[in-house]
C-alpha cells in the first residue's frame, strides 16, 4: 500500500451524508480509502473502486488528507483521537471534519491532532442529502489560511466553501447557528399551519400565500410542500440529530452568556417530538406533535384522501 499517492484521500463515516460525498470524490478521480462500522454502507463504494480500511488509523496510514462525516461529537473525538484513531496514522497530514460537533469538540479535536503535526480543517456542511448528491453543499470552513487553500480543490467537489476564520470551532459555531435558524423556521411554520388548518384554511393555499409574502423560508418553500403536505416525512434528517444540533447551539450560547429564548422553546419542541416518535423520526415530523395536541392534520392535495 502506497502512502505517497498525492491523489489518495481518506473518508471515515459512510452514512446518509458521507456516502454521496465520498461517491463524488471517487467520480472526480480521487483514489479513496474508506472506513465505516457498517459494512453494508461501504459496499457500493467498494464496488465503484474505493478501498475499505479496517479502522480509522488504517485510513490515516493510506491518505495524506482524511475527511470525516460522523453523527455525534463523541464519535468524532474517538475517530480522531482514540487508540485506533486518525492521530496515529503514518501518512495523514490534514483532517477535514465535515461533521456537526459544536465548537468545544472541534477545539478538542484540533488540539489533539495539531499536537501531532496534523492540520485540522473545521468544515461542517449544510444542504442535506440532496446537496451532497449534487455537490451543492454550503461548506463553512475554519482553519489556517494556507491549509484552507491547500484543500480547496477537494472541497470544490462537494460544494461552495465559505471561509469563516482561522480558529477551528468557528465554523462549528456558524453551523449550529444556521441549523437553529433553519429548524426554528420549520417549527413555527408547522405550528401556524396547524393553527390555520384548525381554523378551516386549506393547507396548500396557506403555503402558497406564505411563499408569496414575507413569511417564506426554506421550510415553507421546500420542506413543508415536499414532505409535510404530502405526508411522506422523508426529508432525510433525523429528529435526534436536529435536537443534538440545537443542544450544541444552546450550550454555546450559555457558555458565552447570550440567552436564546426562542431557541430554548424550539429545543423543547424538538425534544418532545423526539421523545414521542423516536430518535430516527424525520425532522419534518415536528408537525405531527403539534397536530396531536390540536386534533387536526395538515394534509395537502399531494397526500391524497385521508
Amino acid at each position: 500500500m502506497s502512502t505517497e499517492h498525492k491523489d489518495t484521500l481518506g473518508f471515515v463515516g459512510i452514512g446518509r451524508m458521507g456516502a454521496p460525498m465520498a461517491a463524488r470524490l471517487l467520480q472526480a478521480g480521487y483514489d479513496l480509502t474508506i472506513y465505516d462500522t457498517n459494512p453494508q454502507a461501504t459496499a457500493p463504494l467498494a464496488a465503484a473502486g474505493a478501498r475499505i480500511a479496517a479502522s480509522p488509523r488504517e485510513v490515516a496510514d493510506a491518505a495524506h488528507t482524511v475527511l470525516m462525516s460522523l453523527p455525534l461529537p463523541e464519535v468524532v473525538t474517538a475517530v480522531g483521537l482514540g487508540s485506533d484513531g486518525l492521530v496515529h496514522g503514518a501518512a495523514v497530514k490534514t483532517v477535514i471534519d465535515l461533521s456537526t460537533t459544536g465548537p468545544q469538540a472541534a477545539e478538542q479535536l484540533a488540539a489533539g491532532l495539531q499536537a501531532r503535526g496534523i492540520a485540522v480543517i473545521d468544515c461542517p456542511v449544510s444542504g442535506g442529502v440532496t446537496g451532497a448528491e449534487r455537490g451543492s453543499l454550503a461548506l463553512m470552513v475554519a482553519g489556517a489560511p494556507e491549509h484552507y487553500q491547500a484543500v480547496q480543490p477537494v472541497l470544490s467537489v462537494l460544494g461552495r466553501a465559505m471561509y469563516v476564520g482561522e480558529r477551528p470551532g468557528m465554523a462549528q459555531t456558524m453551523k449550529v447557528i444556521n441549523n437553529l435558524v433553519s429548524v426554528t423556521a420549520l417549527a413555527i411554520t408547522s405550528e401556524t399551519l396547524v393553527l390555520g388548518a384548525k381554523a378551516g384554511l386549506d393547507p396548500d393555499i396557506m403555503v402558497q400565500i406564505i411563499n408569496a409574502g414575507s413569511g417564506r423560508s426554506n421550510a415553507s418553500e421546500d420542506k413543508i410542500p415536499k414532505y409535510v403536505l404530502s405526508r411522506s416525512f422523508g426529508f432525510g434528517f433525523a429528529i435526534g440529530l436536529s435536537a443534538k444540533d440545537v443542544r450544541l447551539c444552546l450550550e454555546e450560547s450559555e457558555r458565552l452568556g447570550v440567552p436564546l429564548r426562542v431557541g430554548d422553546a424550539v429545543r423543547q419542541l424538538l425534544n418532545a417530538t423526539r421523545d414521542k416518535y423516536g430518535e430516527q423520526a424525520d425532522m419534518t415530523e415536528i408537525i405531527r406533535y403539534v397536530e396531536a395536541d390540536a386534533g387536526v392534520e395538515v394534509r395537502g392535495k399531494a397526500a391524497g384522501p385521508a
